[in-house]
């Protein structure tokens, strides 16, 4: 069976659709802590702004808005970054080290995926490449 190869010219926007989509779900997480979207804790009133979870959402909401605009996308995804480490160490880990038993799996998810947008930046289809007039590597 021939495999068939993905044209190298099109993997930008492959590239970018994983940028927008991380961005996007990470934004809604931000979103569920401080407002109580989708059900989440922070409809009520119960997350105070200043505490490590409203820490938490402040930077899943702002950094997953940056990423998926594609923004300052290397250093919205390094804070990211940190603060998945930060969840690890504080949520998952005294639960256990294995992602699949601690429920860290998501954590560490993102963790790898922002690891790839510090390394590629922005990209096609964003906002760095149209206000700040960066050119990209195809």
């Amino acid at each position: 069976m021939k495999r068939t190869k993905i044209p190298d010219n099109s993997k930008i926007y492959f590239y970018a659709v994983f940028r927008i989509l991380i961005g996007f779900i990470f934004m809604l997480h931000g979103g569920q802590k401080l407002f109580g979207w989708f059900g989440g804790p922070g409809g009520n009133g119960s997350v105070a702004l200043t505490s490590i979870y409203g820490f938490a959402g402040i930077i899943e909401l702002i950094g997953g808005l940056f990423i998926l605009l594609g923004l300052f996308t290397s250093i919205a995804a390094l804070i990211s970054a940190f603060n998945m480490i930060g969840a690890w160490i504080i949520v998952h880990i005294p639960k256990g080290f294995i992602p699949l038993t601690n429920g860290g799996e998501l954590a560490a998810l993102y963790f790898a995926a922002f690891l790839v947008l510090i390394a590629y930046g922005a990209q096609a289809w964003s906002l760095e490449k149209i206000l700040l007039k960066k050119e990209f590597m195809h």
